[in-house]
């Protein structure tokens, strides 16, 4: 079952690194204010965010 953007915002603040979950957080900010689509916004942050976990907390993303 496809996750909800409720869901998804829910998940961003699963990312263990801090500065990455400000980014993540105002690019969120920046979608809605953009008034991007659900689904544009859903499945980016997905991306995001899955992205983020990935990198772990040690590793933000200005280090790459």
């Amino acid at each position: 079952m496809p996750m909800k953007l409720k869901t998804t915002i829910e998940r961003i603040n699963e990312i263990p690194n801090s500065k990455n979950l400000e980014l993540v957080n105002n690019f969120r900010e920046y979608t809605e204010s953009n008034d991007c689509s659900e689904h544009h916004e859903n499945n980016n942050l997905k991306v995001v965010s899955a992205f983020c976990h990935f990198l772990g907390k040690d590793k933000c993303f200005y280090d790459i």
